[in-house]
């Protein structure tokens, strides 16, 4: 068994478009989650630079170095936290993360923080924004109840928190139809 890292999987479409990738370059992925691919069997050299190839035509890039792995595996934590769970979960963030990684919570900040030049926390408060951004433009939920469901304490938190990354209030982001939002990969 053989596990390959993938960066900028940031949804269920990125890892069924890798899924195909795989696939056309005769690799059998036993497991694909996001960033991440299990293989039945060890893939030549020549499977690799194919597949190298055929991500980076996807938008994809297959990764080797293990600090840009670690970094990669925070960001689909931290993407899986705020995207499918809703920021719903019973620990906090180095907890979670720690879990998640089996790492060190300290080293892993430390590491992101070189690497991306900002810190976890700044990363994921922008996840969550964008996230938030999402659900506004939905036009489904009240201010309201986008605040308890992304598990801020309050609308003024939440609406604090919108307006310190983007300049705007989440009302005025509403009202403004033509501001396009950040694709999770970019941040």
């Amino acid at each position: 068994m053989s596990t390959l890292y993938i960066k900028n999987m940031v949804c269920d479409r990125c890892k069924m478009a890798v899924s195909q990738a795989l696939q056309r370059v005769g690799l059998s992925p036993t497991k694909v989650e996001l960033g991440e691919v299990n293989l039945e069997k060890e893939p030549s050299s020549d499977q690799l630079s194919t597949l190298r190839t055929v991500l980076e035509q996807l938008g994809f890039e297959l990764l080797d170095d293990q600090r840009q792995q670690t970094i990669d595996q925070i960001k689909s934590a931290l993407i899986r936290l705020v995207r499918y769970r809703d920021n719903q979960s019973s620990s906090n963030l180095s907890d979670y993360l720690s879990s998640e990684l089996h790492q060190d919570y300290s080293a892993l900040s430390k590491l992101f923080s070189e690497v991306e030049g900002k810190t976890l926390e700044r990363y994921y408060i922008e996840l969550r924004i964008e996230r938030v951004k999402e659900l506004i433009r939905y036009d489904e939920l009240t201010l309201t109840q986008i605040a308890l469901r992304m598990n801020y304490s309050s609308v003024a938190y939440l609406s604090s928190q919108f307006k310190s990354v983007t300049g705007m209030t989440p009302s005025r982001f509403k009202e403004m139809k033509d501001i396009p939002r950040t694709s999770l990969d970019k941040l």
